[in-house]
């Protein structure tokens, strides 16, 4: 070996050393007639080619090591290396830099402008075979990064072994190694422009360690036969705004525990077999579940993800999660997530400042940094972030099979002063509080996905009065096909929570809703938000003595279904459930057993049948021509009455709800249609606890003409109650 060659070697060997060197492939592995080998604390190394081994001289203290191979050996001949450890151990194994890189010129290229929509098949990690080696992929985008290196199971998470290359101008990193196999667990240790050395879990991972662990693990490729053909097919040819959808909502950890072991959670395994045949036995169409995706703290309930690709694995793997989802598709429901792309944990191991900059975040803390959640802000005018958000989106809904994704913290999103006080927060480039950055990546993200999955829906968690947030992105709005109606949420449990006695003073709360009820497509939710910190339950929010508190929450469940909007409930609300909901245990199950909270339960269950079977109710939710008032003056009463019309009217249905304690009788509503109705719904039945008082399953209608419509008919109206008629016929 000549003194310059050598020079240049130690060179190398010092860049290695110090963990930045961008293209280790460059000089290590097999070089013309030459095989270099970095092996820091080897005692001694062997290249093996065609069977015969030849020694390497160690050419860096470090851990260089280099030496020819014979004259008479194939240049085509694959080689492998053989390492003597301290204490006698030898490993042979293929060399990891004999391979040329696994992405192309296309990936890195729509990688860089954020246009790459499968970003989880050229990132992150992959078992594949690649130039003739079984192995895994690995490829991570860091730009600004001094150096990478791989770490984990497969080098005894030493950082000085497997130094990743970068791949031009791309930011990428990447480094193929053969004989690392699913389940592996790795990470990748960042040397960042700020001079430090931290090990990062993969943004790509699709599989990560049970917590509290928090490497990232490699994924085998799926083994799970999906069944769900004809759902799938079903969804594409399904117009949800027109069509019945109420959605049970849950955290998958709490729903239901196992007390005889531990009081686990059940694992997706179990909530397959149980999950799914509950859900369709109450008749909900869809069910949304708290954010699924990896999260470090429990007590987040998966607000505060870490892997954006990965199910959690506190369930099972994700093949398992796979099969929850089908067993959903199987019983004819469809499966929402929550999905949160508006910020992120700062844990060390995790996205914050990734590669030694602000890289997936602002720089800027008053851009970066959210003041109520303690997290950091995603920079949406980042071509790579924008992409990196819209593939995890389209991951969970074309590998995994979801059927929509609801948006978590759109607010928060939408404005630059979003609970930041003046001097706070940066104005847009023209001065104002709109995050217009944001609005164009859900823009973008709404058209991806309508696009790409046919069927799917995107529901906004958007709580102010943003314009067109369900509208089409071609006639001005951000896109999503939902909007959580928080108003009506607001206003609705305002009201229900008074005392009966002053309900007659703001009946407006539960008329105002009306006015802006058709400017968007609505979903009615009452949802975990309202049943936990010290809010208490649904329950305990009502007013009056237990048999007035359970008569009220049944009125509020029979106000809701048959209100405009699509309707949401979570878990727990159902049977009248008396704690405020935690993470950490069960729903109380074993309040079935008392009449008054199975009443309950059994009214939840009717009001989805008589919902799914009524189109009266669904198919023009977000027109003005399916809802007229019939009375929404009579506040000294605290009676409400209205219709809901189907869109070729041959459907209507009068709901009139009486919120006081006193019973009415010979109360009259004006109909639009004489002869017979009946109660198909009454709040207050003695199945569901009530007292039973009512009109006997039907009513006459005649004259005179009352509210404005051509016929009228006397009622018993019950205490607390909701009534729904239909005419017969």
């Amino acid at each position: 070996m000549d003194v310059r060659h050598e020079s240049d070697l130690r060179a190398h060997g010092d860049l290695l050393v110090a963990g930045v060197h961008g293209d280790p492939h460059s000089v290590l592995g097999r070089h013309g007639p030459q095989v270099r080998a970095w092996r820091p604390d080897a005692l001694a190394v062997e290249v093996i080619v065609d069977g015969a081994r030849h020694p390497l001289e160690l050419v860096h203290p470090s851990g260089l090591w280099a030496g020819d191979v014979p004259a008479g050996a194939n240049p085509q001949s694959p080689h492998q290396l053989a390492t003597t450890w301290p204490g006698g151990t030898e490993v042979v194994e293929e060399d990891a830099y004999s391979a040329w890189p696994t992405l192309g010129e296309v990936d890195l290229h729509l990688i860089g402008e954020g246009r790459h929509r499968r970003l989880w098949d050229v990132l992150g990690a992959h078992h594949r075979t690649h130039d003739g080696l079984v192995g895994t992929a690995f490829a991570v985008w860091a730009p600004n990064a001094r150096g990478v290196s791989l770490v984990g199971d497969l080098n005894m998470w030493d950082g000085r072994r497997h130094p990743m290359r970068t791949l031009g101008a791309s930011g990428v990193w990447e480094l193929f190694l053969p004989g690392v196999a699913p389940g592996s667990r790795y990470k990748f240790e960042i040397r960042g422009a700020d001079a430090t050395t931290v090990q990062r879990a993969d943004p790509m991972s699709r599989w990560a360690e049970l917590p509290p662990g928090t490497a990232s693990v490699v994924c085998p490729d799926p083994a799970h036969r999906w069944q769900d053909a004809d759902w799938l097919r079903h969804r594409a040819e399904t117009d949800w705004l027109r069509t019945p959808t109420s959605v049970y909502e849950v955290h998958l950890g709490s729903w239901r525990r196992v007390p005889e072991e531990g009081d686990r959670s059940l694992t997706y395994l179990e909530l397959a077999e149980q999950l799914p045949a509950y859900v369709a036995d109450m008749g909900f169409t869809h069910v949304e579940l708290l954010p699924p995706a990896e999260h470090p703290f429990g007590g987040s309930w998966g607000y505060q993800v870490t892997g954006y690709f990965a199910p959690t694995s506190r369930f099972g793997t994700p093949d398992d999660f796979r099969v929850l989802v089908d067993a959903f598709h199987a019983r004819g429901i469809g499966v929402l997530i929550d999905w949160v792309p508006a910020h992120f944990p700062k844990d060390v191991w995790a996205l914050a400042h990734f590669d030694g900059t602000a890289l997936y975040e602002h720089a800027d803390p008053r851009q970066g940094e959210h003041p109520d959640w303690g997290t950091l802000v995603f920079n949406f005018g980042r071509d790579e972030v924008r992409g990196f958000l819209i593939a995890s989106a389209l991951y969970w809904l074309e590998e995994l099979h979801i059927d929509g994704l609801r948006v978590d913290a759109v607010a928060s999103m939408l404005y630059l002063d979003y609970s930041r006080k003046e001097g706070e927060w940066v104005p847009n480039r023209f001065g104002g509080r709109e995050n217009l950055e944001a609005v164009e990546f859900l823009k973008e993200m709404n058209i991806e996905v309508y696009g790409r999955v046919p069927g799917v829906i995107t529901v906004a968690e958007e709580s102010t009065s943003w314009p067109a947030v369900s509208r089409p992105t071609y006639l001005g709005g951000l896109g999503f096909g939902f909007k959580w109606n928080m108003g009506w949420m607001h206003d609705t449990l305002q009201h229900f929570s008074r005392d009966p006695l002053y309900r007659r003073y703001h009946q407006s709360e539960l008329t105002f809703g009306l006015l802006y009820a058709f400017s968007e497509s609505f979903v009615l939710p009452l949802s975990h938000d309202e049943v936990v910190h010290g809010k208490g339950s649904l329950l305990r929010k009502m007013p009056g003595d237990r048999w007035q508190q359970l008569a009220n929450l049944r009125a509020l469940y029979g106000w809701m279904w048959a209100h405009p909007g699509k309707q949401l409930l979570f878990m727990g609300c159902e049977l009248a459930q008396e704690q405020e909901w935690s993470e950490a245990r069960s729903i109380d199950w074993h309040l079935l057993a008392d009449p008054g909270h199975r009443g309950a339960h059994s009214l939840v269950r009717d009001l989805n049948r008589l919902y799914r079977g009524e189109p009266a109710l669904w198919e023009q939710d977000a027109e003005a021509d399916g809802f007229a008032w019939i009375d929404a003056d009579d506040s000294d009463n605290s009676v409400l009455s209205f219709l809901r019309r189907s869109a070729d009217g041959t459907r209507v249905l009068a709901c009139v709800a009486n919120l006081t304690p006193n019973p009415h009788n010979a109360y009259r509503i004006g109909l639009p249609r004489p002869g017979r109705w009946r109660e198909v719904l009454n709040t207050d039945a003695s199945a569901y606890g009530g007292s039973g008082l009512g009109n006997l399953g039907q009513v006459e209608a005649g004259g005179p003409s009352w509210h404005g419509q051509p016929a009228s008919a006397p009622l018993t109206l019950p205490p607390l109650a909701v009534v729904w008629l239909v005419p017969e016929g």
